[in-house]
């Protein structure tokens, strides 16, 4: 492994008692010997990955690793404890710890290097040579592979996974003699996809954990390993001969529909490493029985195979794990075009003013030398984009649960969510209800018959039909009483507390981020200003519920800007927009952060919302316009205050925000934060510890 590893970096009695102190006790090793620069900020990226998924594997080995602008080299640091440091396996502390370190742009020829030390600790003989070794010089040379393990070397292990998988299953998975021909029978053949977020680590040893329980089992075992390194796509062919397909991933596949129409398991990328044995069996048992799903059989592009209940986290893990997959499968693909919508909104905005809104269509009126019919060109494209945001995010969140056949009834019942004015929060609901019904559907027997029509006339008919009549007859109804019963409670409190009103407003505005509670609130502002000459409170009202509306992206935006480490890297990139999506009192900015970590981002955005609507109506400021956020700061009356209110607002957000992220449980990262968002997936139980040699 050349100097990725060398004597400075082994301390072979770390005596660190918790993983953020063990990984601060290595990373100070590469620190010296000028491999990461800033200390902090690179425990706060392996603080990250951590809580992505837990790197504490069975047989006593921890692996905490991650990519970071921080480090300069590919690094590996090895510590040996004799107490042992939980990183989360099952079956209890590890003693032996690796911390790779990967830059950004790290090259691949590095990066297989690494990869191959991650199946290396597959081999039960080379995590026996490390707990025996005498030195830090003789470790860093077993590690770098310049001393015999009893199986192949670390280098050798560097070959690629898939020539080296079909190779060794080619050799030994020779099967029993055909009682009529005497040639040998054709062994069961599985192909397999691992990958994980980093792609550094856990994506090859769960290749090199599945490869080595299908010698065992005599399956050949073809691996492809979507990790950092790139990949190398299966052969077509292997794919077109292979009898069953496992899934172990923590990100999405890619090219997926290579797979489809084979009995397939679905799981997470460490229980490949924990129980590759069951895995194979399992994908032999549905092979056996014939369970493949109606899309699969009838070889639908695009479809996964993979068993409806198996779908959005894979088998073994929590419901909470699940639905949070499902739930961001809809927002990452709903992100672009709340980006998009809300940019062309804020532009059309800003050159023609808050009347923009009034203007008439760009089709019947539109004259290239004026300005205002190219900012109601801008303003109208967005607000066709943002038509979008719920009946995208419904379909996507049944798309994660149910694959493509999810799709379809997903942005159906997303669609009648905006026509029943459920805003997002009916999204959410639709796109749930979508995957469950089409997971339902999937799971009736169907002649083979019949298979062929299922994913493109019985599966969208039934399924639309039913989030249909649950969307309009069933949701639709309480809903829309909701709004009446709402808005007539908020007439009868204008009169009576002015500042009550504005935090009520406030905790509304903020509430569901664009859904029906948010658009009660709206819509009683501004049905108040909608006459010709309004009322200084119903102007006040609109101020509030202006004001309030901006300060959950803006919240959010100074949160990912002050405390990054907080945040992954997409919540970074999103919190860029939300600077310019929550000026232009755009709330659905910050339905991504909302989505993400509801439990910590929505009551905190309340606080904040309560905190600006409360100090609007106290310092009295009025507004005419329904809409534009900053850029109509010079119609509001005593507009210094009226920032003023949005400012303490942002701040009270943003605060909670960082404390809340900041205390949870585990607590990841050397500085007792970790990222927003992020639940540590749980490990799974039962699994048995591997005896060294």
């Amino acid at each position: 492994m050349s100097d990725m590893i060398t004597a400075d970096l082994v301390d072979l009695d770390l005596s660190a008692d918790t993983k953020e102190a063990a990984a601060r006790a290595l990373a100070e090793r590469m620190v010296a010997q000028g491999r990461v620069t800033d200390l902090d900020g690179f425990l706060a990226d392996v603080a990250a990955r951590e809580a992505q998924m837990p790197t504490g594997l069975d047989g006593g080995i921890g692996i905490p690793h991650c990519r970071s602008e921080h480090v300069t080299e590919p690094t590996l640091a090895f510590g040996r404890s004799a107490a042992g440091v939980d990183f989360g396996a099952a079956d209890g502390p590890a003693d032996l710890i690796f911390l790779i370190a990967a830059p950004v742009g790290a090259d691949d020829a590095h990066l297989t290097i690494l990869s191959a030390l991650a199946r290396q600790l597959m081999n039960a003989e080379f995590t026996a040579a490390l707990r025996s070794v005498g030195d830090a010089s003789a470790a860093a040379a077993l590690i770098r592979g310049e001393e015999p393990t009893g199986a192949e070397s670390v280098a050798e292990g560097a070959e690629d996974s898939v020539a080296v998988s079909a190779a060794a299953s080619a050799e030994t998975a020779t099967g029993s003699p055909d009682e009529e021909t005497g040639e040998p029978e054709r062994p069961f053949r599985v192909v397999a996809v691992t990958s994980c977020p980093t792609g550094i680590a856990h994506t090859y040893m769960a290749a090199e954990s599945l490869e080595n329980a299908g010698r065992e089992a005599g399956v050949e075992v073809a691996v492809e390993t979507q990790g950092s390194a790139g990949f190398t796509r299966l052969d077509p062919a292997v794919i077109e001969a292979a009898d069953g397909v496992i899934f172990a991933h923590d990100v999405p596949v890619r090219e997926k529909d290579r797979f489809a129409g084979k009995p397939t398991v679905d799981t997470g990328v460490k229980a490949a490493i924990n129980r590759p044995g069951e895995l194979i069996g399992e994908v032999r048992g549905k092979a056996a029985r014939g369970e493949v799903t109606a899309a699969g059989a009838a070889g639908a592009a695009g479809s996964s195979g993979a068993s409806p209940v198996e779908r959005g986290g894979g088998s073994g893990e929590g419901y909470g794990t699940k639905l949070r997959v499902w739930l961001m499968s809809g927002v990452s693909y709903m992100v672009p075009f709340v980006a998009a919508g809300g940019l062309l909104i804020a532009l059309g905005f800003a050159i023609g003013g808050y009347e923009i809104n009034k203007a008439p269509s760009v089709m019947d009126h539109f004259v290239w030398s004026q300005a205002d019919s190219w900012a109601a060109l801008l303003f109208q494209i967005g607000g066709v984009a943002f038509a979008f945001l719920v009946p995208v995010l419904a379909g996507y969140i049944s798309y994660g649960m149910a694959d493509r056949p999810g799709l379809v009834p997903g942005f159906v019942g997303g669609s009648i969510a905006l026509t029943i004015n459920a805003g997002f929060l009916g999204g959410l609901a639709a796109g749930l209800i979508s995957g469950a019904v089409v997971m339902a559907i999937q799971r009736v027997r169907i002649p083979a018959a019949l298979r062929g029509i299922m994913p493109v006339v019985v599966i969208p008919l039934i399924s639309s039909a039913v989030v249909g009549f649950l969307m309009f007859v069933v949701i639709g109804k309480p809903i829309a009483s909701a709004q009446k019963a709402m808005t007539d409670w908020l007439s009868d409190l204008s009169g009576a507390n002015a500042i009550l009103l504005g935090a009520l407003l406030g905790l509304m505005m903020c509430f569901d981020l664009g859904g029906p509670v948010n658009k009660v609130a709206y819509a009683f502002a501004t049905a108040g200003i909608a006459v010709s000459d309004p009322s200084d409170s119903a102007m006040k009202i609109m101020a509030a519920v202006m004001a309030a509306g901006m300060v959950p992206p803006l919240a959010m935006a100074l949160a990912t800007t002050v405390r990054s480490r907080l945040f992954n890297a997409a919540e970074r990139e999103n919190g860029k927009a939300a600077w310019v999506l929550g000026a232009s009192f755009i709330s659905e900015g910050a339905i991504p952060f909302a989505a993400a970590d509801p439990l910590r981002v929505i009551p905190s955005s309340m606080v904040g919302g309560a905190v600006t609507g409360a100090l609007s109506m106290a310092f009295g400021a009025t507004l005419r316009a329904p809409h534009g956020g900053i850029f109509v700061v010079p119609l509001i009356g005593n507009p210094l205050l009226y920032l003023v209110a949005i400012a303490a607002g942002v701040c009270v957000t943003t605060g909670l925000v960082i404390v809340l992220k900041g205390l949870r449980k585990p607590t990841p990262g050397a500085v007792a934060q970790g990222p927003g968002g992020a639940d540590p997936s749980a490990t799974t139980p039962g699994a048995k510890r591997p005896v060294a040699a």
